[in-house]
């Protein structure tokens, strides 16, 4: 972005720019990988009973868990950042930002680590906690670690990274991203179509909590949107996850609704791919690729919230055909779709996940107005702070029929497992939506910051304004690399639940600190509601609950690891 010839003095004895930069990050995230080897011991100790892992004790111990969790997730946001950077260094791409971002990342991450990792707003986990010796919490400070602790993240490097935000010839990502030309021409496709189509009328659609237009929907399907990662036999693109990346943050930079779309299309997909017989696959991924048919998840219930292995909702056989009963809640764009995901129980006498089922309810679309068109269905909105675009309801089923061979896979108890093949994608997915979200936040505070001018000078003139946009950029390359590894995983076809889930707990966080300081930045008009921002942060605020709140989604990443 242009400026106005205004730029933070440098401290000329302070270095911008480490010397060997590359060589003291790679010994740092070594280091940090050998730290998190020494936690996972300790913990384990604390959780563990003859060498299995005793749930009542890994509950008692939720404070070290939880935080070795958010180390691990640190370790190998650290690690995929060298990565990058290696790689773009072998490419003679990495420039002067992208270097300030790799040194600033390294410098905060490792000082957190040292001094105490934030896990939410108000709790902050320290080594100590994790059941580490004063040895092994000292110890793992390599000279490199130190130096970056003390000198990467100054007040010089941060200024210096703004002042290369603001040259118009900065991209719109702020730094490389390190994907394939392919892939940003991708990216470059969807930005243009959501700037021009979403973000000048996202505003409007949530102040007046309004459904997205359904023309915008027709458009998204000609673009492929819907059957993105699809098999081609199957009508769709057969992109990689790292496509269904880049769309769903442009997506989402424009309006976190539109980038939700495909999240209900892209789980409905998966659960096809992974489960459906032969027959219900041909019947139903070509009308999910193309948009013919809209799905939406329908899982949780009013008392279960994350305990999906308890729901209650049941479904019994009538004939060749299926009859449900139960109740839903925060269904996601229930009203105008053609067909539900429904988790139910279906095998008698169990009270746990292994009778559990997965069917592929149809439904006629309804409206704002007449949601429920079918006899058997009902339900009402559920009026929600952000994340508006598609609605949020409840959904009640009495005697509501579901066609015999919409049982997904045609085989009744797997309901539940089937529902797991589909989080990797989700949460990768999710992280995705997570960097959209704080990449408008970031545009919304620079501009702002660049155009209001206090005490004689623009908000980005004060040091306090531009480190909030400074680590903005920072913490959002962080999230995207970890993110972009955790979808080559998945493409790879390689168990990636730990990777995805990690990049889903630390994009919700990014996200909301993303909106939050650029609210700040606006001062009092970031609370007014005419202000984008405002709606930025309730949006964001949504991440860290949904796909796995940040408490649950911190207890699977320990659990895996600590197996």
């Amino acid at each position: 972005m242009p400026h106005d010839g205004q730029t933070m003095p440098l401290d000329v004895a302070d270095p911008v720019l480490l010397p060997d930069l590359l060589a003291l990050t790679s010994e740092a995230a070594t280091a940090v990988e050998a730290l998190v080897a020494s936690a996972r011991i300790a913990v384990a100790d604390r959780v563990t009973v003859e060498g299995r892992i005793d749930p009542a004790r890994l509950e008692a111990e939720q404070a070290a868990t939880h935080g070795f969790a958010w180390l691990a997730t640190y370790g190998q946001a650290l690690r995929q950042m060298q990565h990058w950077a290696d790689r773009l260094d072998a490419a003679g791409t990495l420039g002067e930002m992208e270097r300030l971002l790799l040194q600033i990342a390294f410098g905060e991450y490792l000082a957190q680590i040292r001094g105490g990792l934030p896990m939410s707003q108000g709790e902050i986990v320290r080594l100590g906690d994790l059941g580490l010796g004063a040895e092994a919490r000292d110890g793992w400070v390599t000279p490199a670690v130190e130096t970056l602790c003390t000198a990467a993240n100054t007040p010089a490097a941060r200024a210096h990274l703004v002042a290369l935000m603001r040259d118009g010839t900065a991209n719109a990502t702020f730094g490389a991203t390190g994907l394939d030309e392919e892939l940003e021409m991708i990216r470059d496709q969807f930005r243009r179509w959501s700037q021009a189509r979403v973000a000048p009328h996202a505003h409007e659609w949530h102040l007046r909590d309004e459904l997205i237009p359904m023309e915008v929907i027709d458009e998204m399907a000609e673009m492929g949107v819907f059957g993105l990662t699809i098999p081609e036999e199957f009508g769709g693109l057969g992109l990689p996850k790292a496509a269904m990346c880049v769309v769903s943050e442009e997506l989402s930079r424009g309006y976190i609704g539109v980038g939700s779309l495909g999240t209900r299309s892209e789980i409905a997909a998966e659960l096809v791919l992974a489960g459906g017989t032969d027959a219900q696959k041909a019947h139903w991924l070509p009308k999910l690729a193309s948009g013919e048919t809209l799905p939406t998840a329908v899982f949780t219930e009013p008392n279960t919230g994350s305990d999906l292995g308890s729901l209650r909702t049941k479904a019994v056989r009538d004939g060749d055909d299926w009859v449900l009963n139960g109740n839903k809640t925060w269904i996601t764009h229930a009203a105008r779709t053609h067909v539900m995901t429904v988790l139910a129980r279906t095998v008698p006498d169990t009270d746990d996940y292994r009778g559990l089922s997965m069917f592929l309810a149809e439904k006629t679309p309804g409206t704002d107005d007449a949601p429920w068109q079918d006899p058997g269905i009902s339900g009402g909105e559920i009026e929600v702070l952000g994340y508006r675009g598609m609605k949020e309801y409840t959904v009640n089923f009495d005697d509501f029929r579901v066609d015999g061979a919409n049982l997904l896979g045609e085989a009744e108890g797997n309901g539940f497992k089937q529902l797991m093949q589909t989080f990797e994608s989700a949460r990768i997915q999710t992280a995705a939506r997570a960097i959209g979200v704080a990449q408008a936040a970031l545009d919304a505070a620079l501009a702002y910051a660049e155009t209001r001018n206090q005490f004689g000078k623009p908000l980005i003139a004060f040091p306090r304004v531009s480190d909030k946009l400074a680590m903005m950029a920072v913490e959002i390359m962080l999230t995207r690399q970890l993110t972009y590894y955790s979808a080559a995983e998945k493409d790879a076809d390689r168990r990636c639940d730990i990777e995805a889930g990690m990049a889903k707990l630390l994009g919700a966080r990014t996200a909301w600190v993303a909106a939050d300081n650029g609210l700040q930045i606006h001062g009092g008009n970031g609370f007014a509601l005419e202000y984008p921002i405002s709606r930025l942060l309730c949006d964001a605020r949504i991440l860290n609950i949904f796909e796995g709140a940040a408490e649950i989604q911190a207890q699977v990443i320990a659990r895996r690891l600590l197996a």
